[in-house]
């Protein structure tokens, strides 16, 4: 079977995720080589999938002519860059979200990919969740008729550490990000305009990092559905991963995902084993999916089913939530950049 090469930039936790999907699980793809910054941990990686190289830097891996791919898992603030460089030399191109918290960076980098005329997946890892993607066939097929209401409840088990926090861009760029993504692909339609209520409610470290840790934001839908996100980095039971989407036919749901389906029942209490932790188990095989794809349109010639735009338009979301957060009012995203 001929596979594509593919190389890692970043061997950190979730370059490695990457690393073993590719090396067990997509027979149609090989990782090549893989690079990290801090290069005991690229030859860790590489003990442990079988890659053969271990790149030096960014530059020898993307110099490489076995190299056809490149997964970019490094941290966000070389994302864009590194997008530009790979298709300056021609690379097909996976990179995890976010693409930057600069517009004008991203656009940079959209623009490059666009001129070399190279394949570009933003990893948005949840449209590839077999419950989402089940969500959205419902709003596509008609099922449940126009959405009217859409909640999207997405708490994490644990607060980040504070320099985390002060790092990532905070819970908007970092964590809502995903379910500004979902709010768009479950619904098939744009967001015109964010009210955000957010605050310090779990660790004061994160408000002294100048960030929040509980926010609920509604949204308004160009096609007039109202929206409601609802985030806390910590929900003492687990990860909460839930949603709902009401419709001038019926709704759908999606309840948590659970190691197990047994319910135990006695006099006194009916209860079952706690939610699955946190993303690693929660959106395992999705990883697995949204690699898959990308490999596919690579080999096939297709276009990528999360490109470039699907990639800055979250992103202005954020900015815009932000901007809500910090100003006490409902601001449009037109406010904050087009979303084209």
């Amino acid at each position: 079977m001929e596979q594509l090469n593919v190389g890692i930039i970043g061997a950190g936790r979730i370059g490695r995720v990457h690393a073993e999907t590719l090396a067990f699980r997509i027979p149609e793809a090989r990782v090549a080589s893989i690079t990290d910054i801090r290069r005991e941990a690229a030859e860790a990686a590489a003990a442990s999938f079988g890659i053969p190289a271990v790149a030096d830097s960014a530059e020898e891996l993307l110099a490489s002519p076995e190299v056809e791919a490149v997964i970019i898992c490094s941290s966000t603030d070389t994302h864009a860059d590194l997008i530009v460089r790979a298709a300056e030399a021609g690379k097909h191109i996976f990179c995890e979200k976010p693409v930057d918290h600069s517009l004008e960076k991203i656009d940079r980098a959209l623009e490059a990919a666009a001129r070399a005329g190279v394949k570009l997946q933003i990893g948005f890892n949840r449209r590839f969740d077999a419950n989402f993607a089940r969500v959205r066939r419902a709003v596509v097929e008609g099922e449940i008729g126009t959405p009217q209401l859409v909640h999207i409840i997405s708490r994490d088990p644990a607060p980040p550490p504070a320099e985390y926090a002060a790092a990532s861009g905070g819970m908007f760029l970092d964590m809502t990000i995903h379910d500004f993504d979902m709010a768009r692909f479950l619904t098939g339609d744009e967001v015109e305009e964010v009210y955000t209520a957010a605050g310090v409610m779990v660790d004061p470290e994160i408000g002294r990092a100048g960030d929040v840790d509980t926010a609920l934001i509604v949204l308004r839908f160009r096609g007039g559905a109202i929206g409601t996100i609802d985030n806390s980095r910590k929900a003492v039971y687990g990860y909460d991963q839930r949603v709902e989407i009401l419709g001038s036919r019926g709704s759908i749901a999606t309840a948590n995902c659970y190691p197990n389906e047994a319910v135990v029942s006695t006099a006194t209490e009916i209860r079952r084993d706690l939610p699955l932790n946190f993303f690693m188990d929660r959106y395992t095989e999705s990883f697995v999916e949204e690699l898959r794809a990308f490999v596919r349109a690579v080999v096939d010639d297709t276009e990528p089913l999360v490109g470039g735009a699907d990639g800055r338009v979250p992103v202005v979301m954020a900015l815009a939530a932000r901007k809500s957060y910090e100003e006490n009012r409902p601001v449009r995203l037109a406010e904050v950049g087009p979303t084209r």
